[in-house]
């Protein structure tokens, strides 16, 4: 899903990846709001800790990099380091945080690692399971991509094409938790009459065997051994798709993966099951005015009442598969995978060919008509994550890794496919929400000005940002932008230019969630802050 230089070490690439990681994460958050960054063509320089960097820019917004960065030493230009660049950051930011160094070396040791295990690895046949496995690169703006905690992260990695099998448990039907049509999962296996069949990933047994031990031991739990199908995990790594049921199931982990312990917390467990039964009407509606506009519902959740630290380690969450809402002849790819580029950011080929149904996901070449194959993309992804806020009071989370793009078999976007309820949330007053848990509901909703800068960010920073950018590889991203405007400007006639959207198009900047700044004040994700960015449709207006 990368291009690579056949001749780099995975530890070279890994370097160069790490760096221009937190070389982003410096413009974005640390000089550009001291305005410590200038336009010096060809390149862009900044100033972090009192030292004069620079690099070769290109891609707009998405800030992508075309040689190596440097730094000013006595005079001369050297070439910059992760680990000078990380010390920069400290001394810049000041205080202490004994976490964050440690944080990026992990990242780049893990890039590394997957680089290598590639090397001999094969994808998945299937191309929607193979870009879902190739973001080895993570998060262009986040100073530690690649972080991950536990010891066998590797057995488990997406990235580097694993596929295992999960752990058939039996619950005793006396302390069976579950909510919503879970029916799917009782085809995993068969299991003792008095039980139900829960999966459970391997890694997360591990890691529970402590609290496992006397459920096992009294009989309210039983293990019933490896399932019969290798189920292939996804993006995000807890969640994978098991080809027995043709379902994808969002598991606890409690590892940190980037910047969260990865648990299916008890409200969320409730949350997405609510959430699915209310936009079920919503989707109908958005699909009505925007054919092409798909999702993927989570129907139900299933677990054991054996205590809070069980319900939620063992809590699986069922998800519709892609293949089953596309239409014929539309193959889903994740968006992400679309936006992968090189290490430093530059995208010297199309990173996955768009094929037909069956066929491998390769690097290839862009579309022929870029113009017209990004017009397509944007009509498909923007007009429905607009309307689902402005219409319906629905928050989506479009960024990279939520999004499946369905082509046809030209290879055009014909279907946008969204998924992730845990990051889907409500408009504050706009729903009723009297009849939920308090703490199931406050889990549930934004307040207005939260969402519509949450929307904005995933939407326009996070997705279509990066998107034009590998479309549109070290040139002009100008005319992308203009054909964007006016796909917006034409949902903005249908809808009465709402003031939030004239804003957008009227040039406003736009909110860039602050990874680099969260992670260095070790807050909880969702108190992550945004800085304000150039918006590309601002020339245009």
């Amino acid at each position: 899903m990368t291009s690579l230089a056949l001749d780099s070490s995975p530890a070279a690439v890994a370097e160069e990846a790490s760096l221009a990681a937190l070389l982003r994460c410096c413009v974005r958050e640390v000089a550009g709001p001291r305005g410590q960054v200038w336009p010096a063509e060809p390149y862009v320089l900044l100033r972090v800790a009192g030292t004069l960097l620079r690099v070769r820019t290109h891609g707009g917004l998405a800030l992508r990099f075309e040689g190596p960065p440097e730094w000013l030493e006595r005079g001369c230009w050297q070439p910059l380091s992760v680990d000078l660049l990380v010390r920069l950051v400290e001394a810049e930011l000041g205080g202490s945080n004994e976490e964050f160094a440690a944080q990026v070396e992990a990242s780049r040791t893990a890039m590394a690692t997957l680089l290598s295990v590639r090397r001999d690895a094969a994808p998945p046949a299937d191309p929607w399971l193979a870009s879902e496995q190739g973001l080895v690169f993570g998060h262009p703006f986040h100073p530690s991509p690649k972080a991950r905690g536990g010891a066998d992260w590797l057995r488990y990695a997406p990235e580097a094409h694993a596929g295992f099998p999960l752990r058939l448990l039996g619950v005793r039907d006396d302390v069976l938790a579950e909510a919503g049509d879970t029916g799917a999962l009782d085809g995993l296996g068969p299991v003792p009459h008095g039980y139900t069949p829960l999966p459970a990933h391997p890694w997360q047994l591990d890691l529970l065997a402590a609290e496992l031990a006397a459920p096992l031991a009294d009989g309210r739990l039983i293990d019933l051994g490896e399932g019969s199908r290798t189920a292939v995990p996804t993006s995000s790594v807890r969640t994978v798709y098991e080809p027995r049921i043709d379902r994808c199931l969002k598991f606890s982990l409690d590892v940190r993966i980037t910047n969260c312990v990865r648990k299916n917390s008890w409200y969320e467990l409730a949350g997405a099951v609510e959430l699915t039964r209310r936009l079920g009407p919503v989707f109908e509606d958005l699909a009505a005015r925007f054919p092409g506009t798909r999702w993927l519902p989570e129907p139900g959740y299933r677990s054991a009442d054996l205590g809070t630290r069980l319900l939620e380690g063992l809590g699986v969450i069922i998800r519709t598969s892609p293949w089953s809402v596309c239409r014929p002849g539309v193959t889903p790819l994740l968006s992400g995978a679309l936006a992968a580029a090189s290490p430093r950011g530059s995208c010297r080929s199309w990173p996955v060919a768009p094929l037909p149904s069956g066929a491998p996901a390769v690097p290839g070449d862009p579309p022929a008509e870029p113009v017209r194959w990004w017009r397509a993309y944007v009509e498909r992804v923007a007009p429905p994550v607009l309307d689902a806020y402005l219409s319906h009071g629905v928050v989506l989370e479009p960024h990279l890794q939520n999004v499946l793009i369905g082509v046809d078999e030209a290879g055009l976007p014909v279907e946008a496919v969204f998924r992730d309820m845990e990051g889907t949330k409500l408009v504050a007053g706009r729903h009723d929400l009297s009849g939920l848990p308090e703490r199931v509901a406050e889990a549930l909703t934004y307040d207005a000005a939260g969402g519509w800068d949450r929307v904005v960010y995933c939407l326009m920073v996070n997705h279509l940002a990066e998107i034009a950018a590998s479309l549109a590889g070290p040139g002009s991203t100008r005319e992308l932008w203009a054909a964007a405007g006016e796909v917006l400007a034409g949902y903005a006639d249908s809808v009465g230019w709402p003031q939030p959207l004239s804003d957008l198009l009227a040039g406003a900047p736009l909110p860039a969630k602050a990874n680099l700044s969260v992670r260095w004040a070790r807050s909880a994700d969702r108190s992550a802050g945004y800085v304000p960015v150039a918006n590309p449709l601002a020339v245009l207006a």
